[in-house]
């Protein structure tokens, strides 16, 4: 019985560790600048659209603006960041707010998951040939 508890257990806490880490938060830009007291200078994820004419490139990485709920928070970002990254493009950056700025580790893009084909008129037949 005591064998069978602890694998009870051990099997609770898996599936507890392994779908809290499969949740992926973030806070837009303007939740997160409404509770910057609270967040400190703890790590999370905040959401918002690339500010067109804010993107600079630095020794270090790229600094830009993101904005959300009209709000604009500026990010200093180490780092390369994604081939997708550009203006009016919405992103995900990691890290945590320090004065007036967001310090980032991390960029993630976000995309659509449907796929454009360059040349939608070209049709291929069932063999795979070009028409």
């Amino acid at each position: 019985m005591v064998a069978g508890a602890v694998i009870i257990a051990a099997l609770g806490f898996l599936l507890y560790e392994g779908l809290g880490n499969a949740l992926d938060y973030y806070e837009p830009v303007n939740q997160a600048v409404a509770t910057r007291a609270q967040l400190g200078s703890s790590t999370f994820r905040m959401e918002g659209v690339v500010v067109p004419g804010t993107v600079r490139k630095t020794t270090d990485g790229t600094d830009f603006s993101i904005k959300a709920g009209g709000v604009t928070e500026q990010v200093v970002n180490i780092g390369t960041p994604p081939q997708l990254f550009q203006p009016n493009i919405k992103v995900v950056v990691v890290g945590h707010f320090s004065g007036d700025e967001f310090l980032s580790n991390q960029i993630m893009v976000k995309h659509s998951s449907d796929y454009i084909p360059e040349s939608p008129k070209q049709v291929r037949s069932a063999a795979g040939s070009s028409h």
